[in-house]
């Protein structure tokens, strides 16, 4: 029940459509704020259904606005139990090279790796067990009404549909959500959807024959390169999820690794320390389906007080920044506090909109840049020169100096206020790195004035 709250009144009722990592999570807030809350899933129940989710499931790497965000409903324990931590990044170069790179500076500045299944079944377990939570499994989402919050679901396995009413409708469906398409019907609204040419695999580096990891465990590995890329994400019983990037057609990419002896010369040219790690790469990449890279941008995410849009249903990112879930969690957080601050839900949205949508739409941009980055540039000397210095200066200046990458993942700064202070740092550092080149070269001037002018009266 909310501060004030009659105790008498009609409990308000929310709909969330979709039950996924961000729906999950609203679900457990919103019972927190007092609502009745109704989840509906077009798919299975996730703590009964087959493990994985047909070999297109990138690892997820938690950061510090999702562990606030878990936190703050006391279920960050239970997730750091079931996650990895990664402490930096292990690159394997194309010249056969290993280096390992820090995250940051500071012992908490790390990652947690932990899988989306276990994942969204702890979350949805914990949304189950809040009072006035139901679940509604195999049921799709076929009409809304904005203007009322009534929406009509459809059993999957057949059957007649059912209109339900609410007071708010939670679109949490993905990137290619139904509720978004409805909310936005008829509406001056704008969308945009940009795919990268590049997709992604799943693949697998198992525990070794002696039931240990084959590789450090506790780093995110990346095989960076021009053509293709890989990174692994560890497991907590020892294996990793390696998911491979690379384009899905041309004279390098998913279409010519139609047979086995093209893998295998194809992981021996770019990954040549990848093929012993991975016994059943052959079979992997045969049976395994290719998924696609999605960047969303859209707004309006709310109609009124009864429709509003969450996670990657107003904001899907590419996964190089490893913040989609971080995000889509901050969401549940940053709508709850809205909530909580207006009282007319309809200026709570609105708020929440103008709050969020600034910044993820940065974020967005910030993740096709660091896709350039982890592709092109990681193994490069010049990166590396840049982000000992971002570090070193982070040592010695802990007040006034942060890196991005420390800000985006390890710090709740919002997004776009992020990149205007590293943008500020960098300006900084080119322009000490060019006082310091003149200071250089004024030093050689005058060294070698000084020779000529020791020949001079030799003369």
């Amino acid at each position: 029940m909310t501060d004030g709250q009659n105790p008498f009144s009609r409990q308000e009722r929310v709909v969330v459509i979709g039950a996924g990592l961000s729906g999950s999570l609203a679900a457990v807030y919103l019972a927190r704020r007092g609502y009745q809350v109704d989840v509906y899933e077009r798919r299975p129940d996730p703590r009964t259904a087959p493990a994985g989710l047909g070999g297109r499931s990138i690892n997820l790497g938690l950061s510090a606005r999702g562990m606030r965000a878990l936190d703050e409903v006391g279920l960050l324990t239970d997730v750091l139990k079931r996650s990895v931590p990664m402490r930096g990044r292990v690159v394997h170069s194309p010249d056969g090279a290993v280096r390992f790179q820090p995250y940051g500076v500071r012992e908490h500045e790390i990652l947690h790796s932990v899988l989306r299944d276990e994942l969204i079944a702890l979350l949805v377990d914990a949304a189950e067990t809040s009072a006035g939570v139901r679940f509604h499994f195999g049921w799709r989402l076929t009409r809304l009404d904005r203007d009322t919050a009534t929406v009509e679901v459809l059993p999957e396995a057949g059957g007649d549909p059912v209109e339900v009413s609410a007071d708010l409708v939670v679109g949490a469906d993905g990137i290619h959500s139904v509720v978004r398409q409805h909310l936005q019907r008829g509406l001056r609204a704008d969308y945009s959807q940009e795919f990268l040419e590049w997709g992604y695999k799943e693949l697998t580096i198992p525990v070794g024959d002696d039931g240990n990891p084959r590789v450090r465990l506790e780093a995110l590995h990346v095989w960076p390169g021009d053509s293709a890329m890989m990174v692994a994400h560890p497991n907590v019983d020892g294996s990793l999820t390696c998911s491979l990037f690379m384009p899905h057609e041309g004279p390098v990419s998913f279409a010519t690794l139609d047979t086995p002896e093209a893998v295998l010369g194809f992981f021996r040219a770019n990954f040549a320390d990848a093929e012993e790690l991975m016994p059943n790469l052959v079979e992997e990449i045969a049976g395994h389906p290719v998924g696609h890279l999605v960047t969303v941008r859209t707004a309006p995410w709310r109609h009124g007080d009864r429709v509003v849009l969450i996670g990657d249903a107003a904001h899907a990112v590419v996964p190089f920044y490893g913040q989609g879930m971080n995000s889509a969690f901050e969401d549940c957080l940053v709508l709850d506090g809205c909530l909580a601050r207006h009282p007319d839900r309809a200026a709570a949205l609105a708020a929440f909109e103008a709050a969020r949508k600034p910044h993820t739409d940065v974020l967005a941009d910030l993740s096709i840049a660091n896709f350039v980055d982890l592709r092109d540039r990681v193994h490069k000397p010049a990166y590396t020169a840049h982000a000992v210095a971002d570090r070193l200066l982070s040592r010695l200046l802990p007040d006034r100096w942060t890196p991005l990458y420390t800000m985006v993942a390890h710090t709740t700064t919002p997004y776009a206020d992020a990149l205007a202070r590293a943008k500020r740092q960098d300006r900084i550092l080119r322009g000490a790195a060019a006082a310091a080149g003149a200071l250089a070269a004024l030093g050689a001037v005058t060294t070698i004035g000084a020779a000529l002018r020791r020949r001079s009266r030799g003369r």
